[in-house]
C-alpha cells in the first residue's frame, strides 16, 4: 500500500466543561491518501469538523487535544513522519497554509470584515513565502481568477461584505491554494450555497486538485456530496470512525449498520411515490450519557443483546473496508 499524505492515529479531543468532559472525538484513526479525496461523514454533532480543527491544533478551550498521533509524511518515502501534536508551535506555524490549509464553514466568520480579500490574502503569502507586496498581490489575483472569480484585478480590493456567498467562499479557496498546500482541508464548503453554487465550488475543487496534485479531506453531511468527489469515505458516529473504505464500496454497500441506515436516509430519483423515507432510527445520544459497548447499538437494527451493549467493537477488514462492528471479523463475536 502506498505511504499516505496523512495519518490519524487515535486522536481524542475533549471539552471539559463544568457539567463534566464531552469526548467529542475519541480515538479516531483514519488516512488521507495522497492526491485524493477523503470525505469525512456523518450527522451533526459526531466530531467531523472537530476532527479537522485538532489536525491543525486550532482547537480552542474548553476543547483540549488528550492523546493520539497525526503523521505528515514528506514527499520521500525516506523521510520521517512529523507528528503534528508534537510539534513545537513555529513547526506547526510553517505547515499550516504551506504543507496544510483549511477552508472553513463560514466564509465570513473567517475572514476579517475590515480588510479587503486582497490584503488578507496577500498577508497569508507573505507569511509563508520571502516575497515582495507587488510579487503577492499578483499571485493574489491569478489565485483569485484561477478559482473563477470575474475581474480579479478589480475584485480584489472589495471587502468580504461585497461579495456573494459562493464569491466569498472561492476568496477563501483562493487564500487556502494561495500557498499551493499539499493538503486541503474542507469544512462543508457549500453549506448555505444554492445547487448551481454548490456543484461550482465542487467542479472548482476537483479542478484545481488535479493542477495542483493535492490531497483533499472533505467535511460533509451531504452524501450526494461524496459520492460526487470523494475516492474514499469514513464515515463518523459519536466521535470515532465506524467505517473506512473506498467512496464506491462504502456508499454502494456500506458494512456498518449505521453507514446502511445513512445510506438508506438519502432521497434517490425515481423514488417518488413509491417508499416514505427512511430515517435513521432514534437520535444521537446526549453527550454526557454515551452507550456503553457499540456507541450504535440503541438505534441498531441488528442489536445482539448480551454482545452489541457490552462489548466495544474494534475495527476488523471486510472485503476492502475497515469497519467496526460486531457483525464483523471472528475476534469481534
Amino acid at each position: 500500500m502506498a505511504q499516505p499524505l496523512l495519518e490519524v492515529r487515535d486522536l481524542q479531543t475533549h471539552f471539559e466543561l463544568e457539567d463534566g468532559v464531552v469526548k467529542a472525538v475519541d480515538g479516531v484513526s483514519l488516512t488521507v491518501p495522497r492526491g485524493r479525496t477523503l470525505a469525512v461523514v456523518g450527522e451533526s454533532g459526531c466530531g467531523k469538523s472537530v476532527t479537522a480543527r485538532s489536525i491543525l491544533r486550532l482547537v480552542e478551550r474548553p476543547a483540549r487535544i488528550v492523546g493520539g498521533q497525526i503523521l505528515l509524511y514528506g514527499d520521500e518515502p525516506s523521510d520521517d513522519p512529523l507528528d503534528l501534536l508534537a510539534a513545537k508551535d513555529k513547526r506547526l506555524r510553517e505547515v499550516r497554509w504551506s504543507d496544510i490549509a483549511m477552508v472553513f464553514q463560514e466564509p465570513m466568520a473567517s475572514l476579517s470584515l475590515v480588510h479587503t480579500i486582497g490584503n488578507q490574502i496577500v498577508e497569508a503569502i507573505r507569511l509563508h513565502d520571502e516575497i515582495g507586496k507587488v510579487a503577492a498581490r499578483e499571485r493574489a489575483i491569478e489565485m483569485l481568477g484561477r478559482v473563477g472569480i470575474p475581474d480579479p484585478k478589480r475584485r480584489i480590493d472589495s471587502y468580504p461584505f461585497e461579495l456573494s456567498g459562493g464569491m466569498r467562499q472561492r476568496a477563501m479557496i483562493a487564500m487556502a491554494l494561495s500557498c499551493r498546500p499539499r493538503l486541503l482541508i474542507a469544512d462543508e464548503p457549500t453549506t448555505a450555497l444554492d445547487v448551481t453554487t454548490q456543484a461550482q465550488i465542487l467542479d472548482l475543487l476537483q479542478d484545481l486538485q488535479q493542477e495542483l496534485g493535492m490531497a483533499i479531506m472533505l467535511i460533509t453531511h451531504d452524501l450526494g456530496v461524496a459520492a460526487q468527489v470523494a475516492d474514499e469515505v469514513a464515515v463518523m458516529y459519536l466521535g470515532e470512525v465506524v467505517e473506512h473504505g473506498p467512496a464506491t464500496s462504502v456508499l454502494s454497500a456500506p458494512k456498518h449498520p449505521y453507514s446502511q441506515a445513512l445510506v438508506r436516509s438519502v432521497p434517490r430519483l425515481g423514488q417518488r411515490g413509491q417508499a416514505r423515507l427512511a430515517a435513521v432510527r432514534g437520535t444521537v445520544p446526549p453527550p454526557y450519557e454515551r452507550p456503553s459497548g457499540c456507541r450504535f447499538h440503541p438505534r441498531c437494527d441488528a442489536f445482539m443483546a448480551g454482545k452489541c451493549d457490552l462489548t466495544v467493537p474494534t475495527r476488523v477488514r471486510a472485503d476492502d473496508t475497515d469497519v467496526a462492528c460486531l457483525l464483523y471479523g471472528e475476534e469481534n463475536r
